[in-house]
């Protein structure tokens, strides 16, 4: 379904897209800018995630170790 909006942009930011894109192609070259900016914010988004999760996962392995190392220290003694 396509929907008519109204919408407000910069004088400059309107040269580019003229400069960019025919008369006829621009509500086609907006939606795909929008689909792509937001494709990036949720990139963007998971890389963080997975970013926190690694960092998690790795401080959790760390202790683990530290721990298995004490008790094999122990057991060695």
């Amino acid at each position: 379904m396509v929907q008519r909006i109204n919408i407000t942009l910069k004088s400059e930011t309107l040269e580019l897209l003229e400069r960019q894109v025919n008369k006829g192609e621009r509500s086609q070259f907006i939606d795909q800018a929008i689909q792509h900016y937001i494709a990036q914010l949720h990139k963007e988004t998971l890389r963080q995630q997975v970013k926190a999760g690694a960092i998690h996962r790795a401080k959790r392995d760390e202790n683990l170790t530290q721990e298995w190392f004490a008790l094999e220290n122990e057991t060695w003694q």
